[in-house]
């Protein structure tokens, strides 16, 4: 039988591997302006988005678990007035995600209950870190979907759909 903190890797590393190949497929058919500018006046661009995320993976698990030195910059996130085209961005993810499946590879059985601590977070061991950094990006990913559906309306000259 295999054991359980072999089956938290498989299945964070598989959660992380495919989210990351969604948020590359919904930016596939978005421009490098569409990637970056809202279509609404409120909320973020999907390009912020992507940022927001990279910045996140980088500081809960490879600063505060893999010990990378990286400091987050989280207000840039959204507001970077000279953001990275948009495929630069996707590859900084890219290689978020791949330093988050590395370290879920290094975890030991003893390691998920470890004590963590970030700013701006609840979550007290490090299971639990891997899980909410997990979520946190389905949660965006829904965002992501959104955004492009409204851009592929918008280049359709469709009008928005009235409740």
């Amino acid at each position: 039988m295999v054991g359980l903190d072999v089956t938290l890797e498989s299945v964070l590393c598989d959660r992380y591997t495919a989210n990351a190949a969604r948020i590359r497929e919904l930016a596939a058919p978005l421009t490098n302006t569409q990637f970056w500018q809202k279509p609404f006046p409120y909320g973020n661009s999907f390009g912020h988005l992507v940022l927001h995320l990279t910045g996140n993976l980088n500081y809960y698990i490879g600063s505060q678990i893999a010990n990378t030195g990286y400091v987050r910059d989280r207000p840039r996130e959204f507001n970077d007035p000279k953001p990275p085209p948009r495929e630069e961005a996707l590859d900084r993810l890219n290689d978020a995600v791949t330093m988050v499946i590395k370290t879920l590879g290094n975890q030991k059985p003893e390691d998920w209950g470890k004590e963590y601590w970030g700013a701006g977070t609840d979550c007290t061991d490090r299971l639990s870190m891997f899980v909410q950094c997990a979520a946190h990006m389905q949660h965006h990913i829904g965002q992501m979907i959104y955004l492009r559906y409204e851009w592929q309306r918008q280049a359709a000259g469709q009008s928005p759909e009235q409740p």
